[in-house]
């Protein structure tokens, strides 16, 4: 069965390339007049790599790229972006929408399916032909199990490893760094890290010279996607969110990777004085759920009845954070982004309100766009229910 699978899988490769090399001569290809050098770098994965810059034909194995892709050239994010996963439009509908607004072509850009660490779409890759595929770090052993990287690098197209969600603290600028001397946009990715360095400082600097009592913290991961209790974050992720805003995360103690689970018991019993409920517009995955639609453009009134439903859950049976009212709801994609610097100020701002009064995370990410972006900001991507909100 395996074998006559394989055989299978070998005719329609050759069937694909036969249509490829027939219309390769027809074919138009974005900005030809540019000039293309062999450019060898080191990707995330720690692999060398060398592919022709700037390149003209991306393949995007995460639609979520995009939030990139755009800040790195807003001018036309989509100018040399071939083919993409399909998330960006389940995951993040709001923001689709936005950038479909703007780019109504993005309907008719070449898609395809599938979940973080899963295959690449091989075929896709073969037609588009790209210059460059870039693929999140977690989807490497998938790849690599089916021998996809090699098959590709046999027909000259080169994988890009990056990482917003594994080790975002860690891989995010230098994941900046590398899009941004592959497209030959190098000066525009400092001036993101810059920005970004400035919005981490505007919390550390202040953490460091109060010293604030850190206070314990639950982190509630996809709240809503999944009735299952209670899944949560390590050390990593917005488990260092929860750390470089000036608190303690409790699944940093008890979840030895990025992601994990942890039981209601020991939830309670580690008694947090803030729980903080990541989640998102969720309609495609689980229609009806008890997800906060969080994102641009949210209505707080609704994203706030929503969270008050996370209260009455049994692991947070007569913790501190129930009995001040200390549960906050934050756009979930902020964990696979280049923008958890917003995260890490709106989670200042809700444990030491009066260290963080002045600082206003909205505006840091409306100037964000205004700067970097091609759409403009609306607010939503975060609720609490401290917040004085009716």
């Amino acid at each position: 069965m395996m074998e006559h699978r394989s055989l299978l899988h070998a005719a329609v490769m050759a069937i694909v390339l036969i249509a490829l090399l027939s219309t390769a001569g027809f074919a138009g290809e974005p900005g030809l007049g540019q000039t293309q050098a062999p450019l060898t770098l080191t990707d995330i994965a720690g692999r060398q790599v060398t592919l022709s810059a700037p390149v003209k034909r991306m393949l995007l194995g995460e639609g979520r790229q995009l939030y990139l892709i755009a800040s790195l050239e807003p001018e036309d994010p989509l100018a040399h972006v071939v083919a993409w996963r399909t998330d960006l439009i389940a995951a993040d509908p709001a923001t689709y929408a936005q950038y479909l607004e703007v780019f109504p072509e993005l309907a008719k850009l070449p898609a395809f399916k599938g979940q973080e660490d899963s295959l690449i779409d091989i075929e896709s890759a073969i037609i588009q032909k790209p210059d460059v595929v870039l693929l999140n770090l977690e989807s490497m052993q998938a790849n690599k199990d089916a021998n996809y990287i090699e098959k590709l690098a046999a027909l000259n197209i080169p994988v890009l490893y990056i990482d917003f969600r594994h080790r975002p603290l860690e891989n995010t600028e230098p994941t900046i760094r590398l899009l941004g001397r592959i497209m030959g946009r190098e000066a525009r990715a400092e001036g993101i890290i810059a920005f970004r360095h400035q919005a981490m400082a505007a919390v550390a600097n202040v953490l460091a010279a109060k010293q604030p009592k850190r206070p314990n913290v639950f982190v509630e991961r996809i709240g809503g996607y999944s009735q299952d209790c209670c899944l949560s974050f390590g050390a990593e992720n917005f488990g260092k969110y929860v750390e470089l805003a000036g608190g303690h995360n409790i699944g940093s103690d008890i979840i030895p990777s990025t992601f994990g689970q942890i039981s209601p018991e020991q939830v309670i019993v580690a008694d947090p004085e803030h729980v903080v409920v990541t989640s998102a517009d969720w309609k495609a995955y689980v229609p009806g759920g008890h997800w906060i639609p969080l994102g641009p453009g949210a209505d707080p009134r609704l994203t706030r009845k929503k969270l008050e439903w996370f209260v009455t859950r049994d692991a947070y049976t007569g913790i501190a954070a129930k009995k001040t009212q200390n549960f906050h709801g934050i756009w979930h994609q902020f964990y696979n982004s280049p923008y958890e610097f917003v995260a890490v100020q709106q989670l200042a701002k809700w444990f030491h309100p009066e260290l963080f009064s002045d600082l206003d995370p909205n505006a840091t990410f409306a100037e964000y766009h205004r700067r970097f972006l091609p759409i403009g900001y609306r607010p939503g991507y975060s609720i609490s229910l401290s917040d004085g909100q009716r």
